[in-house]
């Protein structure tokens, strides 16, 4: 293999792995400011499921991304229990796409 070729991979993958981890603080600092972490942790439950836990449910949903934007938006019951998730029309839907993007990263 040429080895500016395998340069360039790396080089990109680099680049790659920069621009998520940038993505992902961005879209953590979205989570904190919009006050999701009152009901959500990364990892565990609070009064919502963790996002992880979403992450797994929605692993293989191809409308998982649309899904999960609308229940942020407008709200809605049932998917997780009794607690009805409220909605978030505070937040702008550009802010909620950053959020359900990283979400489903995890």
């Amino acid at each position: 293999m040429n080895k500016l070729f395998v340069v360039l991979l790396v080089a990109q993958g680099i680049l790659a792995a920069t621009a998520h981890a940038a993505d992902a603080k961005a879209a953590q600092s979205l989570v904190q400011k919009s006050g999701c972490l009152a009901c959500h942790g990364v990892e565990k439950k609070i009064v919502g499921p963790g996002y992880k836990e979403v992450a797994e449910k929605y692993k293989n949903d191809k409308a998982a991304e649309a899904k999960l934007i609308a229940k942020i938006k407008t709200g809605g019951g049932g998917t997780w229990g009794q607690m009805p998730m409220p909605p978030n029309a505070h937040v702008k839907e550009e802010d909620i796409k950053t959020i359900v993007s990283w979400i489903l990263s995890l």
